[in-house]
């Protein structure tokens, strides 16, 4: 199984930008999935998580109100829609995927497949 994010860069405080999540190897429609992200020096932090039907969405209380998880399981990619940005949300981005679970979870140990990370830079 493999993800892949994409979608990180270089923008402004304020502005938007969308991360995308591809997987290959197995249809993720069975699996909840979710965003972390991981600023320079501190621990991997939960984002957003999406069921596996994308009927019920969690939020880290820094984010909620500003991005928006999303999935299509038919081209079985999953978003993370980001707006209103700030120099706070300079991370690391990595998508995960659960094995088999119906909602997700904020801890990471439930996971078991991750992406390779997608650097978003928030400028001031």
């Amino acid at each position: 199984v493999q993800l892949q994010a994409s979608g990180g860069g270089l923008v402004q405080t304020g502005g938007s930008l969308r991360l995308s999540c591809a997987a290959s190897g197995r249809t993720l429609s069975s699996d909840a999935m979710g965003w972390f992200r991981q600023a320079p020096g501190k621990e991997r932090d939960f984002v957003a998580g999406i069921s596996r039907s994308g009927g019920y969405t969690d939020y880290a209380d820094s984010v909620k109100g500003r991005f928006t998880i999303s999935r299509d399981n038919a081209k079985n990619t999953m978003y993370l829609q980001m707006n209103r940005l700030n120099p706070e949300d300079t991370a690391v981005y990595y998508c995960a995927a659960t094995k088999g679970r119906v909602t997700p979870a904020r801890w990471s140990q439930f996971y078991d497949y991750w992406g390779q990370g997608t650097l978003v830079t928030v400028s001031s």
